[in-house]
């Protein structure tokens, strides 16, 4: 997430919560199975909590009756780590979303928001869970997703400071620049083909190029998220983690260029680090 010019005050807190935050991601993702699943899980229910609060909050808030929605979300990622594809998971969300719609409707909800986020939500962490089970190079593919878009909050939030300069898109979110963005995009394309040249040895310079596509996507999918909140009037997705608001907030980059790493995977039915 790129910032605009000024101080680096803030860059403590910020790299202490985030180093606990990925000591723990990266326990359970390095272990693997059913452990990076549950996580996983967690974590989309958590996301998934959010956004349901986040699209209600002009209905009535969150109520009882909401919790379906991040129950679903949640499901998806583990079947699809139970079936070994996430075809299971993406009939599961389907059906999903045709109830939930349904109880919106009858319920007098914005029925609108439903689909998309049980569908990008459930289907990038099902995605995700997926690319972890590659029996080639799955651990190395997450690990890689997670370090792209860490890289790409670092760049963006050091060129953000440092340089300064036009905003990315200050309706959106005032505080990012062109400046953050591109530093953002271009440490993450050096560190994504650094880890694969250092860890699979495989071809890096493709790498680069699909790390520098995950960098780009990752901040709109950051953008997207903020224009959400500026629609429904909000904040912070939640207060779930002191300082830095809540699952999504963190994440949403994560989602984003995990759908990147999917759709060359699925497209070229092999894995990011084969070609």
């Amino acid at each position: 997430m790129s910032a605009a010019r000024g101080g680096l005050s803030d860059l403590g807190p910020r790299l202490a919560s985030g180093l606990a935050l990925g000591a723990a991601a990266a326990a359970a993702i390095w272990a693997g199975g059913w452990i990076s699943a549950l996580l996983v899980s967690a974590a989309a229910g958590a996301m998934a909590w959010e956004y349901r609060a986040i699209v209600a909050s002009r209905d009535g808030g969150f109520t009882r009756r909401d919790v379906f929605f991040p129950a679903l979300v949640a499901l998806a990622p583990f079947i699809a780590h139970l079936e070994g594809r996430v075809a299971p998971a993406g009939f599961l969300l389907l059906g999903g979303v045709i109830v939930t719609v349904s109880l919106d409707r009858g319920g007098g909800r914005d029925w609108r928001w439903t689909a998309p986020g049980v569908l990008l939500l459930g289907g990038a962490s099902s995605a995700f869970v997926f690319l972890r089970d590659q029996p080639a190079y799955g651990l190395e593919t997450s690990v890689w997703l997670v370090l792209v878009v860490a890289a790409t909050d670092i760049g963006g939030y050091f060129a953000g400071r440092l340089i300064g300069g036009p905003r990315l898109a200050p309706s959106l979110s005032p505080s990012k620049t062109w400046a953050g963005f591109i530093g953002g995009a271009a440490l993450a394309a050096f560190s994504g083909g650094m880890f694969s040249w250092a860890t699979t040895g495989t071809y890096y310079q493709e790498v680069v190029a699909v790390s520098l596509v995950a960098a780009a996507v990752a901040q709109m999918g950051d953008l997207a998220e903020s224009a959400l909140k500026r629609r429904f009037g909000v904040k912070d997705a939640s207060k779930l983690i002191p300082g830095h608001g809540g699952a999504l907030d963190r994440l949403d980059g994560l989602l984003a260029a995990t759908i990147v790493a999917a759709i060359v995977t699925f497209a070229r039915g092999k894995e990011v680090f084969v070609w």
